[in-house]
Parts: structure tokens; sequence; C-alpha cells
């Protein structure tokens, strides 16, 4: 047996990623002129009190995965939480690396993106890189990580930490998945002990590698920190509108933000994509969809503006979401979506071919009802997607 040890590569991935072969499954959804994914709901989240056939189960969104995948969607995940009891708005709330894990075995092309908090633990590089190869293995190639970093003080204090300071928390995750890119990619054993981060590694391996270099790897960010974090090891980027939630104000605010992003990973010599998610209300006529975003917000539960636990608010450090107004503009109905996207099929083609316009790559829908809206969505807006010329069979 071979004691032969490498060193880690640093500043992001050297090594090949799903980018770098034409037939991976991240490459063919790429030729999209643009991407559609959707953001699942995998906990019970109410925005309002109008009845909608939604469902934190498994069963429910693999279905809704599944009715995706036939209408040609290219990608599905969800965020996870880890709040204390009474955190969340109802009382279930599943895992996302777990639940989009369990999804490859049980779908063919569309991609699956599974949300993990990687600093929390922490969970060691040698898991991820195992875990990650094999579920790459079971997907073959269409499995991914959201990585997550963690912005609430409550969530790292239920790991038995204090919360990391923002910027930190990027120095720790790149040297992660320097690591575990590292795992993926070398043929011979890997050691290493962090600089700012608490592995250790001793001739350490994984086998098999993943097909296609590495899984697909994501991460929504807004700061500097994050964004060079991004451009260095993600492949989609996840951002927010920095205008707010009405579509003008987030077409006015978006554009920069964008271009900041988009010039960053041409610097690194990285090719990445831009989501965003919107939230889509849509019926067939004017009048319809006005009854159904009434309904929607006439029937909003009474809450109070943050949850409280232990008598502290779930306070955040994202910078994504700061400075989110614009006084020009309403700031929309607080349907659940980064954006909100509302009218007619055919006014919502016209939104999204805007969004197209300024540089977004790809949209990670959230339905008010998935599975109604979903069925809408395939059958009222997608042909007008393909007619725009954004979707292409």
């Amino acid at each position: 047996m071979t004691t032969t040890a490498v060193s880690v590569r640093e500043g992001g991935p050297a090594l090949k990623g799903p980018w770098d072969f034409e037939e991976s499954p991240l490459s063919q959804a790429g030729r999209q002129p643009l991407l559609l994914g959707l953001f699942l709901n995998l906990q019970d989240i109410t925005v309002s009190n109008y009845p909608t056939s939604n469902s934190w189960t498994f069963d429910y969104n693999v279905d809704i995965v599944r009715r995706a995948e036939e209408l040609g969607f290219d990608l599905a995940f969800s965020r996870t939480q880890w709040l204390p009891k009474g955190g969340y708005d109802g009382e279930a709330s599943l895992d996302a690396f777990i639940a989009l894990g369990a999804m490859a075995a049980v779908t063919k092309k569309i991609l699956l993106v599974s949300t993990m908090h990687v600093l929390y633990g922490p969970l060691h590089p040698l898991h991820i890189a195992k875990y990650g190869a094999t579920l790459d293995h079971i997907a073959k190639g269409r499995w991914g990580i959201n990585i997550v970093t963690g912005h609430r003080a409550v969530e790292h204090e239920m790991f038995g930490w204090q919360r990391i300071e923002h910027d930190k928390r990027y120095e720790m995750a790149g040297e992660l998945f320097d690591v575990v890119n590292s795992l993926w990619g070398e043929t011979e054993n890997i050691s290493y002990e962090g600089k700012v981060s608490p592995w250790k590694l001793s001739n350490a391996w994984i086998t098999p590698k993943p097909l296609y270099g590495r899984p697909v790897l994501v991460n929504a960010t807004g700061s500097p920190a994050g964004i060079s974090f991004a451009v260095h090891y993600s492949d989609l980027i996840f951002i927010t509108s920095p205008g707010g939630a009405h579509i003008e104000s987030a077409l006015e605010t978006l554009p920069d933000r964008i271009a900041t992003i988009k010039n960053a990973a041409q610097a690194a010599g990285r090719k990445i994509k831009t989501l965003i998610n919107p939230v889509i209300v849509s019926r067939d006529t004017p009048e319809e969809t006005d009854d159904y975003v009434r309904n929607i917000v006439n029937s909003k539960e009474t809450l109070p503006p943050q949850k409280v636990f232990a008598g502290r608010a779930y306070d955040s450090d994202a910078h994504a979401w700061r400075g989110r107004s614009d006084p020009r503009h309403k700031q929309g109905y607080n349907l659940g979506g980064n954006i909100e996207i509302i009218g007619t099929p055919a006014q919502i083609v016209d939104q999204i071919t805007a969004l197209h316009r300024i540089g977004i790559d790809g949209i990670q829908i959230n339905f008010y009802d998935f599975r109604v809206d979903l069925e809408h969505f395939g059958q009222k807006i997608l042909p007008l997607l393909k007619e725009a010329g954004l979707r292409i069979d």
C-alpha cells in the first residue's frame, strides 16, 4: 500500500469540473438559452392561509420533481434550515442533502442539488468527498451541492459553535473545498492541515472518483467575500435582487451585481451561470391572476416580523439580502420569492425575457401551489418560452 501523500491544490478547482466535459449533465443543461429549475419546499412554509396542495413530504416533492423532469426542467433544489423547536412555520422539515440525494435513484435527467451547511459540525472533508462521489455515481453525474456557510447565530449554536465571522466562513469553505476537490481528483493520497479551518487529513483517499471531475457546485452570494468564493469554486451562482421583490426594481438593480459576478468569473478564468429564484403567480387572464394574488394576500397569516427564540431574534449576517429596498417601486406582496413574477402567461414570459436580457442565465422557480401552478406553467407558459427562443426541445 502506498503512503505517498500529495499536497492539496489551493485557491479553487484546478482539477476539471462538469463544465469541462461536453457530455456531462450540466453541460447538456447549459445548452439551453435559459436554465429552468424548481426551488422546492421540503419544510412547512406558510406564506398565506389560502389553500394549497403543498406538502413537505418526500412523496409529494418527488412527484413534483418527476413532473418537472417530464416538462424538461434542468434542475431542482431546496433550502435547508437548522432551527429550534418553534422555529419553522410548521412542525416538519426534511433535510435537503438526504432528500435530493434520494431522488437521484428515481429520476433520469434532472440535476439534483443538495443544500449542505458545510461548516456545521464540522462535517469532515472526507465525508463530503465520499458521500458526494457516491451520489454522483447513483445520479450519473446529475447530483451537486448547494454550499451554505451559515448566516444565523442560532444555527451555529445548535452545533455547539459561536457564529463564525462572515468573511472567515468563506475562507474556511475555500480550504474545505480545496481538500474535497483534491480528494475527488487526485490519484494519490492527500495529507493536509488547515490554516483557518479545523480539518486535518493524513494519507486520505476516496474512490470511486466522480464521473465528470466533480459534482456540480452552487452557492448563493452577494458579498465581496462570497463572490470571490463563488467564482473560484462554484458552477452556478445564486443571486439576489438588490432592489427587492418587485420586478421593475429587480430589473433596474440587478445588472450591476450580475456584471460584478461575471467579470470576476472571467478574471478567474471560470465558466459560471447565474440563477435567481422568482415566485411565479399566473393565471390565463389578468382578472384571474388578480383574483389569485388577492386571495393569497388577503389570506396571509399575521406573523411577528421575526421569530424569537430564548428572547432573541433569529438574527442573520447574510449580506445578499441587506438593503433590499427601492422607494421608487412598491416592494411586492411578500409571496416567498426573491422576486415576484406575476401576470398572464404572455406577461410572465415578457418578464422572464427581460431578466434574461440583463444577464440572468436561469430561474429557480418557487410556486405558491406547486402541483397546480407547475401544471399551469407547463401547459401555458413553457410553450411561450419556447416560442421566445428561451427554451429548446
